[in-house]
């Protein structure tokens, strides 16, 4: 292989690793859900009930541990559509709620 097939061979390498790591990047910044851990067994049953209980009903759809916010994070939607995340604390105390609005995302 001459000098000039070597350079451009090298070239090829470079800008398909960075093309690569760009793409990483741009993979993990889109997706949070993907570093999301979801609460599970009897800590999933005490969550979901302080949060029913204090969203007055719905359904449990999303969840998770350690969330930004609070130890505990657990995504209420009520019957009119609207999803509602409660904030816990270590013992399953409420923290706080936001009403999740359709521009957040």
């Amino acid at each position: 292989m001459d000098r000039r097939s070597k350079l451009i061979v090298a070239g090829i390498g470079i800008f398909g690793f960075v093309a690569a790591g760009t793409g990483i990047a741009i993979a993990g910044g889109n997706d949070d859900d993907a570093t999301e851990t979801p609460i599970r067994g009897a800590d999933l049953e005490r969550a979901s009930a302080a949060a029913l209980a204090h969203t007055g009903g719905g359904q449990v759809t999303g969840t998770e541990v350690d969330d930004e916010e609070s130890y505990y994070e657990v995504e209420v939607t009520l019957t009119d559509g609207t999803q509602v995340d409660v904030q816990l604390d270590a013992s399953f105390a409420v923290v706080g709620d936001k009403v999740d609005d359709e521009d957040d995302d």
